[in-house]
């Protein structure tokens, strides 16, 4: 199928693939993974995972005058790609446990509640739903943790315990850090430790580039921040350590004319009972006996902005992987992609998402491809 769209690279270059390589070039031995790690790294008694929320492949090499320290690294043997849909929630997953989303569960940013009419916002997350049980299996760091590996993670204090936190990244110890200072002290602190891995995470461009867009000079600036504090956090580290700069999606910018409100024509309401995803990928969830009426009538609709497919056909296409059963009603029983860049916005159930310029979801290169940089 010719969809102008690009692959997710499960089992060869993905962030399915890094803690597993990560975990092979410390030496660590971890029974559930292959002994053929499917990136090579060099070997290091440590690596510190620094993930920038939002740093896409495409973005870095078309703005590498304002990161020249990250571009530097940027080869065309060190791109690799997200997984579907491309956003955070379900790429932070995908990270953590060396799983595809099929697998692992965290299939978008919103995503139906099996039995019930309610969505999962998961970077949010539900009280009432326990995370362990939404996403059972062990993390990465959690395995390299019991294979004798020191596991740190440096992260903000509002993300420690919560719900994608413990269903995403649960295991070693955690340092409460909300500055790049901080971040920065503390990697260098836990990397002194061998064998160890030490994952950081920086959403501050990703949210500049919602707010703001990749086209704005905010971006462009947000971008240089992090360059900086990329290369002081490698010059920092010990010697004997490595540094490895991935990120979790890219992102596009939807012009004023390429914004589709759903809700201002009823017919995209027609036997549909619940809308989930973002913009740019969405979970339609249909009423039963309606799965066959709804895609022919989205695909008429939308036309060239987005291909809409069945929850069977998407499968098909291996866009999340290997689906169990637990996973498999959590997609939508229609599931629509936004080509170029279109977004598919909602006014009524989410209406903060006609403010963000910025969006990411679908599987354009530029959403797709993103950086696996080592130093």
């Amino acid at each position: 199928m010719d969809t102008g769209f690009l692959e997710p690279a499960y089992g060869a270059r993905s962030l399915t693939d890094v803690l597993p390589s990560v975990g092979h070039a410390i030496g660590a031995r971890v029974l559930a993974w292959s002994a053929a790690p499917a990136l090579t790294l060099p070997e290091a008694p440590s690596y510190v995972v620094f993930l920038v929320d939002g740093l896409g492949a495409d973005l870095l090499a078309a703005h590498a005058h304002a990161a020249p320290y990250l571009s530097s690294l940027l080869t065309p043997e060190a791109i690799g790609t997200a997984g579907v849909p491309s956003t955070t929630a379900t790429s932070l997953t995908s990270l953590g446990t060396g799983l595809v989303p099929g697998a692992h569960g965290v299939v978008g940013f919103t995503s139906r509640v099996p039995g019930s009419d309610r969505l999962l916002n998961a970077l949010f997350w539900d009280k009432a739903i326990d995370p362990l049980q939404w996403q059972p299996h062990p993390t990465g760091f959690q395995l390299l943790a019991a294979a004798g590996v020191h596991v740190t993670t440096v992260n903000k204090r509002e993300f420690r315990g919560s719900g994608l936190t413990l269903a995403a990244q649960r295991g070693g110890e955690w340092v409460n850090a909300d500055r790049v200072g901080e971040r920065v002290a503390g990697a260098v602190t836990a990397a002194a430790a061998e064998p160890s891995l030490t994952y950081l995470y920086d959403g501050d461009l990703d949210w500049t580039g919602h707010r703001y867009g990749v086209a704005s000079s905010q971006w462009l600036q947000q971008l240089a921040i992090i360059d900086a504090e990329a290369e002081q956090l490698r010059d920092a580290l010990p010697s004997r350590a490595r540094l490895m700069v991935v990120a979790d999606h890219g992102m596009v910018d939807a012009a004023p004319e390429r914004r589709i409100d759903l809700d201002e024509d009823p017919a995209y309401r027609d036997g549909v009972v619940l809308l989930g995803g973002e913009a740019r990928f969405r979970h339609v969830y249909c009423a039963a006996g309606a799965v066959h009426d709804v895609r022919a009538r989205w695909r008429e609709l939308l036309g060239d902005a987005a291909l809409v497919l069945s929850r069977e056909e998407a499968i098909g296409c291996g866009w999340f992987g290997e689906v169990t059963a637990p996973v498999l009603p959590r997609l939508g029983d229609v599931v629509v992609a936004a080509r170029d860049d279109w977004g598919l916005f909602s006014s009524v159930d989410f209406p903060y998402e006609t403010r963000l310029v910025g969006l990411h979801g679908s599987l354009t290169p530029a959403e797709m491809r993103i950086p696996l940089l080592v130093d």
